[in-house]
């Protein structure tokens, strides 16, 4: 596997507090790669450092072959980081903001640069509307391709699905998926379980500044007794019904509001299905 991001060693403190202890990791081209952790585990501290915007006080880093220390150019020429918090002028339109980027760059024909990402994300009809008005999944996918100007080889992800409801979430992770299918390497880091095992070809966990685990989904399954098999009565989760509602067919166009015409029948009992239990 050729890497495109490679990081050894790696160590990093702030005030005499030690946020990264030593941090391993390699993550190959093409692939879609989830640095798992909790609050303060030292995630965003990592990506910071491979994009160029911290100094590590040791170890090495390797970004599509460029030391982001010696060679930051190269590096940001190859690159593109999405923050937690997206980097949208909501006074502009979508296109508007997707053409001021492009010109930053210096990149010929800019408003068809932008016509082209705005069609790739879903937001042709939205372009010439104020950024402002924007639901929080439109907002990030914005963010996302104002991100993808320059043909990034790697793109950061920074925690992308932070205080998005459910729906934008996986308006999020289709984009995610079609970056990785284009052949874009992405790194992307997340508290969410359900994110990483939905998104990631591999995982690795951070734990008080060190990896504790790497591996693919099923690697890391291997990690624990196998599974004792019982028959439980699932309910459907919140999100499930969220989902159903907003999603499904009977939805559209209908008031969900209104009181119904006729009684509606009552939900059969949830179906009996196996459930793992440790």
């Amino acid at each position: 596997m050729t890497a495109a991001i490679r990081i050894a060693d790696l160590h990093k403190s702030f005030q005499g507090v030690e946020v990264l202890k030593g941090v391993d990791l390699e993550v190959g081209q093409g692939e879609i790669f989830a640095l798992l952790g909790s609050n303060g585990a030292g995630k965003t501290t990592t990506i910071k450092i491979c994009a160029t915007l911290l100094k590590p006080d040791s170890g090495q880093v390797r970004v599509c072959g460029h030391d982001p220390l010696r060679q930051a150019d190269a590096v940001r020429a190859a690159i593109s980081l999405t923050g937690q918090f997206a980097a949208v002028d909501e006074l502009l339109t979508g296109r508007e903001n997707l053409v001021l980027i492009a010109r930053l760059r210096g990149l010929d024909d800019p408003a068809g640069l932008a016509a082209r990402l705005l069609a790739r994300f879903g937001l042709t009809e939205a372009a010439d509307r104020r950024a402002a008005t924007y639901s929080g999944g439109m907002t990030r996918r914005l963010d996302i391709a104002m991100g993808l100007i320059g043909d990034p080889d790697v793109v950061f992800l920074d925690e992308p699905t932070t205080g998005l409801d459910p729906e934008a979430r996986l308006e999020v992770w289709s984009t995610v998926r079609e970056l990785a299918e284009a052949g874009t390497t992405v790194l992307l880091t997340t508290q969410y379980l359900d994110e990483a095992e939905q998104l990631a070809d591999r995982i690795a966990i951070l734990h008080q500044g060190k990896i504790i685990a790497t591996g693919t989904m099923p690697e890391l399954k291997r990690l624990f007794p196998p599974a004792r098999v019982e028959y439980v009565e699932k309910e459907p989760s919140l999100e499930d019904i969220f989902l159903a509602i907003t999603s499904g067919p009977s939805a559209k166009g209908r008031d969900p509001l209104a009181s119904p015409t006729t009684p509606q029948p009552a939900p059969s009992p949830a179906s009996p299905i196996k459930e793992a239990r440790r």
